[in-house]
């Protein structure tokens, strides 16, 4: 295992709002863009009987966000351990 590089301050929360920026942005695209402003030629595709853009704004959307929230937790603790600020418990 690799020994912990304390970063200053400044680096270890531009690297967090970046992240955080990135996942905004992915979840805007899958949440609105999928499920509101491309629903029509979505709907062309089917999941389980479902049209795809009804499918995408009823449970595709919760699904996307939950998986933002995992990959947010797991990448936010791998930063606390490069930064060397890593609960312990």
């Amino acid at each position: 295992m690799a020994s912990p590089v304390n970063m200053d301050r400044q680096t270890y929360w531009r690297k967090q709002l970046q992240r955080t920026v990135v996942l905004l942005i992915v979840w805007f695209v899958i949440g609105y863009g999928l499920s509101i402003f491309f629903i029509e030629p979505l709907n062309a595709f089917e999941i389980g009987g479902l049209p795809f853009g009804f499918w995408m704004a009823q449970q595709g959307s919760i699904y996307v966000f939950v998986l933002l929230i995992l990959i947010y937790a797991i990448s936010a603790g791998r930063l606390d351990r490069e930064a060397g600020v890593e609960e312990v418990g």
